[in-house]
Formats: structure tokens, sequence, C-alpha cells
């Protein structure tokens, strides 16, 4: 069998650690900048679900696996329908530390299975870690159109 891949990224939000916490898991806040349908239930074997951008019929599920307030979250990921990255497969960690007033957050998306699947998830979460930043910023990133192919 194949080494599984690894996404990271690491960004500054110029916001408390419990802001971009409740962006990470109400809702109706990531609904601000990820999807059309999200939900939510942010407790471990809590579901993980997030309906993409019209248009698109990707439906992103896992299982929440750690939730510690305003510092991390785990959850397992995948997508319906797909036999590569199925729901469940992979495993997204997100920590959030205090830099200087501001929230750093690390983020890691494991056990992708081949280098496309890396490059294409690198390219989403590049997309919606940006949009994350804007809408804790107070700023309106627009309509989710997913990322852009290249």
């Amino acid at each position: 069998m194949a080494e599984s891949l690894t996404v990271e990224r690491q960004i500054e939000i110029a916001a408390p650690r419990a802001t971009v916490f409740a962006f990470l898991t109400d809702p109706e806040k990531i609904v601000n900048w990820m999807g059309s349908e999200v939900t939510s239930e942010a407790h471990p074997g809590g579901l993980y679900l997030i309906k993409s951008v019209a248009g698109r019929p990707n439906v992103a599920r896992g299982a929440f696996k750690e939730v510690v307030p305003i510092h991390r979250l785990a959850y397992s990921f995948g997508w319906e329908g797909s036999e590569e990255v199925p729901p469940g497969s992979s495993l997204v960690e997100i920590d959030l530390s205090e830099k200087d007033g501001r929230t750093l957050v690390r983020f890691r998306h494991s056990g992708l299975p081949s280098a496309a699947q890396c490059a294409n998830h690198n390219r989403g979460w590049e997309y919606y870690l940006d949009r994350l930043a804007m809408v804790v910023a107070g700023h309106d990133p627009g309509i989710d159109r997913g990322p852009r192919e290249t």
C-alpha cells in the first residue's frame, strides 16, 4: 500500500481563539465561508457534513474525533460517492494558539491516498482558510464558488 499524503497549512487570523473556534464549529458561522449547507455536531462522535456550493454536488462527511474548545479539533473527512477519498478515510486536525494577540491556526489533513488528491485538497484548503480569515476579520468573502480548477 502506498504511503498516505498530508496537507499542512498555517495561517494567522486577527481574532481571539474563541472567535476562530466558533467559525470552525458553529454551522451558522461555517456557512459564511464554506459550503451551502452545514451540519456540525462539535463533540466526539458528532457529525461533520458540508454540502458544497451550488452547481457542485459534492458532500464532505466525517465525524468529530476530538473537540477541545478554543484549542483543537480533529475530525474524519471524506467525500460521499468517492472511491479515492470516501467519508471517514482521512483526518483533519486543527490546532489554535495565541500569537501576539492573534490566533495561529495550524491545519493538517492526513490520510490522502495520492499526490493528485493531496494537490486538490491543498488547493481547496488554501481557498477555504483564506475565506475563513476574511470572515473572522469581518469581511464578506462573497459567494462560495469553490476553489478554481487548475
